[in-house]
């Protein structure tokens, strides 16, 4: 495997690493009395507040995009970005957070198959094996295999709904990154995404009332860390990388997930959770075997 192609799938791991990351500062918030739309919200804010002045440092024409091309960032940060996380909480709500995770990581499928009819990368069967590997591995992460799984209609069909949501990323990341740099791509992801969330999110002076330093530390590490570097990571993977594959090598996230609440939350880490991210990281492997 080339550098450059060794350099994108560690952009991509390392990537779905912070995002793995994010339980931590939401539970965070959470516990602050922040609604998930309104951390979303916030969240975008602190990515396109920090993104702008490095946009800037590269020089400005870095802020240029196409009319035309408005289309992709509206994927990027309103149908993806942002329809992910309403889908997704509006999971939580009639699910469990381990069923609503489960169902997010079906995303490597969506990919897979919508990048068969957009950009004509062929299903092979390490593909295929890694995808089930990938589907077991997150189960057996969140704890699914064990439970008893109690899922309505509108559970289940919000559920897929993040798991496209997330795909999606992707997807219209694939188009976007052949036009303009990770950083542009990034910046306009959040903008979008800011300016749709802002509308949803019902920021009112209630809510400003509750923001302290702690929440604003918060809110900082949640739009750095686990927002602002990860999409630059992810996107500037993905010029080097099939989406299939980096949707596969994004499973990383809910390994460093399961990671974050043993080590900070003190949940049990079972023989059941090893042998997920086994599987995950094995997932990752086969896609690199040669024929």
């Amino acid at each position: 495997m080339s550098n450059s192609k060794s350099t994108s799938y560690a952009c991509i791991i390392l990537a779905a690493a912070l995002w793995g990351l994010i339980g931590f500062f939401v539970k965070n918030l959470s516990a602050q009395g922040f609604s998930p739309l309104q951390i979303t919200c916030l969240r975008t804010i602190a990515a396109s507040i920090c993104i702008t002045p490095l946009v800037a440092m590269q020089g400005m024409d870095k802020f240029k995009i196409a009319i035309k091309d408005t289309w992709m960032f509206i994927g990027t940060g309103i149908i993806s970005l942002t329809f992910f996380n309403w889908c997704y909480f509006n999971c939580m709500q009639r699910a469990s957070l381990a069923v609503a995770a489960l169902l997010l990581y079906t995303a490597p499928a969506f990919v897979m198959i919508m990048s068969l009819f957009l950009f004509g990368e062929k299903f092979t069967k390490q593909k295929g094996i890694a995808l089930v590997m990938t589907f077991i591995g997150c189960a057996c992460v969140t704890g699914v295999l064990s439970g008893e799984l109690n899922l309505s209609l509108a559970g289940l069909l919000f559920g897929l709904g993040s798991g496209i949501g997330y795909a999606l990323y992707s997807v219209f990341g694939k188009y976007a990154i052949r036009k303009y740099e990770p950083i542009t791509i990034s910046a306009y992801t959040f903008y979008f995404s800011f300016v749709a969330t802002l509308f949803l999110a019902d920021i009112n002076g209630e809510v400003l009332a509750r923001i302290n330093w702690l929440t604003i530390a918060y809110v900082l590490g949640l739009g750095i860390i686990c927002c602002l570097a990860p999409y630059i990571l992810y996107t500037k993977g993905l010029a080097q990388v099939e989406a299939g594959k980096a949707s596969v090598l994004a499973t990383v996230e809910p390994l460093v997930a399961a990671l974050v609440g043993v080590i900070f939350f003190a949940e049990p880490l079972t023989m059941e959770k090893i042998i997920g991210m086994a599987l995950i990281f094995g997932a990752i492997g086969v896609l690199e075997l040669k024929k």
